[in-house]
């Protein structure tokens, strides 16, 4: 019997990558989904997710799990993000961003620096936050963006956030702005910010209601998440850096104890600690690096990532075990 024809055009399948994370510098134009699939080819295995999706028209930090890091990607998803972004005053969008169409266009130029300074004051710290209709939340069963698309009119319950910074870099004018292209006698004004936010929260509706919030409506025309956690762009690797990797060998990862250590307190544990965690069992009350409201990192004295923990007073009880018994 002759053996099979081999198809030449075929690409050969990578090694498969360790457990572990990638921070990818997610480009303009992509879904998060569409990284992943890059990612599947990339690391050679299906078992490949994200943490956080990422609009098509944002970029930066996307960290992305392989193998059995996926079972972090839970726990990463909660930590703190920052962006850098431009808000456009002036008009506000359908979609709360520069893919959508205009509403309303208005003159900004009686708008003071002053009066920006305090809407972004008013939006700093515990804050009720609407999120854009055009986002991913399940209303129904079926995303908000899929009932808009349909021509429903979505209006979504507000939901609590904390915006721990909202810096403002620059304030500029925009002339003669009309965003179909066109011109207007009007001035928009571009403000370059920082937002370092908890979990949940809209960049895209800070821009809306601080626009709002001065009467003359506002979206996002950039953004580029910067962190997430503790993993920040200056690890991130761009994809074509990652296409770059040789064929033959796996993808350099995050290794899983590594992974935790960047964003979770981190708690040593002692040999009969490990041995105990690995069995699902609970031990002392947790002994973290740092004090914090999330999971704790459970390390054995090898260096191993044995689990998460949650501290339930006298007691640690582990939420997540990755070492086997």
């Amino acid at each position: 019997m002759s053996a099979p024809e081999v198809d030449p055009t075929r690409r050969p399948r990578r090694p498969t990558a360790p457990d572990g994370l990638v921070v990818v510098d997610k480009p303009a134009g992509l879904t998060s989904h569409d990284v992943v699939a890059r990612m599947r080819r990339l690391a050679g295995t299906r078992k490949v997710g994200h943490a956080g999706t990422l609009d098509p028209m944002a970029t930066g930090v996307l960290v992305i799990g392989i193998g059995r890091a996926t079972r972090l990607l839970t726990y990463v998803v909660g930590a703190d993000k920052e962006y850098v972004a431009t808000i456009r005053l002036g008009a506000s969008t359908t979609t709360d961003d520069a893919e959508g169409e205009t509403v309303s266009v208005a003159d900004t130029s009686s708008v003071t620096r002053s009066a920006i300074d305090a809407g972004v004051a008013a939006l700093t710290g515990p804050i009720e936050q609407v999120p854009s209709s055009v986002s991913a939340i399940k209303v129904d069963g079926k995303r908000a963006y899929a009932r808009v698309r349909e021509g429903e009119q979505v209006q979504l319950a507000a939901r609590s956030v904390t915006i721990r910074r909202f810096d403002v870099h620059e304030v500029r004018p925009v002339p003669g702005f009309a965003t179909d292209g066109t011109a207007t006698d009007g001035t928009a004004t571009d403000v370059d910010v920082t937002v370092v936010c908890t979990s949940g929260t809209y960049v895209r509706a800070l821009a809306r209601d601080l626009g709002a919030s001065l009467g003359v409506g506002g979206h996002l025309t950039a953004l580029r998440r910067t962190r997430v956690g503790g993993y920040r762009l200056d690890v991130a690797r761009t994809l074509e850096e990652l296409d770059a990797w040789p064929e033959d060998v796996p993808l350099e990862v995050l290794p899983l104890a590594a992974a935790a250590r960047a964003t979770f307190p981190v708690r040593d544990l002692t040999v009969d600690e490990a041995a105990a965690l690995s069995y699902g069992k609970r031990i002392a009350g947790a002994r973290a690096e740092a004090e914090a409201d999330g999971p704790v990192a459970a390390i054995s004295p090898d260096g191993t990532l044995v689990a998460l923990l949650e501290d339930r007073g006298t007691e640690a009880a582990p939420i997540l075990v990755f070492a086997p018994a």
